[in-house]
């Protein structure tokens, strides 16, 4: 993920996305470049425009399922009456709770 942020970053500043580029910025933030991944994302890059990428990504992503949790667990207090309801409300809470505490997750993009 950090090789395809750097090359967003080389494309937002106007220059081409390349592998020293890349490099140049993941080591001014003191992240050691792995060759391997490098050239991997300038491969996959090559000859492409970010708005292509993006435009790419987008259509993968809306086809993707999303919120099918929430219907099943709307569903099932229906069926079963209010103190369901209840449980499936508490449950959820504690859920939410948990994302938001591992938020970061002890890292930070260029780690």
């Amino acid at each position: 993920m950090r090789y395809v942020a750097a090359a967003l970053l080389t494309a937002l500043a106007g220059q081409e996305i390349n592998a020293a580029n890349i490099e140049k910025i993941l080591s001014s933030v003191g992240v050691e470049v792995d060759k391997a991944n490098l050239d991997i994302v300038v491969k996959e890059m090559a000859g492409k425009s970010v708005e292509e990428l993006i435009a790419a990504g987008s259509t993968k992503l809306a086809s993707m399922p999303s919120g099918g949790g929430a219907a099943a667990a709307s569903a099932a207090p229906a069926a079963g009456g209010a103190a369901p309801a209840a449980e499936a409300k508490k449950e959820e809470k504690k859920v939410e709770e948990e994302e938001e505490e591992d938020d970061d997750m002890g890292f930070g993009l260029f780690d």
